[in-house]
């Protein structure tokens, strides 16, 4: 399985997926990024994905969580579909809100890290699940997985 991004240019997720974008709310930066799915395994049921900033342990004690999302059943994911479908189920982010909070770093570049898991069935989540939920419910269920790395600017 690999994973690509429109979204990611020479290395680096686009400002528009960040701080440095014009799709706010409530200040949280809300455009989510696009992604796509290359040669999943047969069996794949649905994805899962987990978008983790863990250059933030420096300077908030803990990696950054942007975007939680289970039972995802396409594998291509469009620009700022976490707040234009009802497709799939959404976690609980560090900024506290169930769909994509965008990028931030405050100190210095960060590296962001979009996790895609192929699993065997939809997990049973509802909106809101924390990163530990995911990991449970995933567990023992996990095809593959491919982590999609990028650098965004502070």
């Amino acid at each position: 399985m690999r994973v690509t991004s429109t979204g990611i240019k020479n290395g680096h997720w686009e400002k528009k997926f960040g701080k440095h974008g014009h799709d706010f709310i409530g200040g949280i930066p809300a455009l989510s990024v696009p992604f796509a799915i290359h040669h999943p395994p047969e069996r794949t049921k649905s994805f899962a994905l987990l978008l983790k900033d863990s250059d933030a342990i420096a300077v908030a004690g803990f990696p950054w969580i942007h975007w939680l999302a289970a039972n995802i059943g396409h594998e291509n994911v469009a620009e700022n579909e976490s707040r234009t479908t009802h497709d799939f189920v959404q976690g609980r982010n560090s900024w506290g809100i169930n769909f994509y909070g965008g990028m931030t770093p405050p100190d210095k570049p960060h590296h962001y890290d979009l996790h895609l898991y192929a699993l065997d069935k939809e997990l049973e989540l509802a909106n809101g699940f924390s990163e530990e939920e995911l990991e449970k419910a995933m567990a023992g269920h996990i095809l593959d997985s491919y982590i999609l790395s990028a650098m965004y600017e502070n």
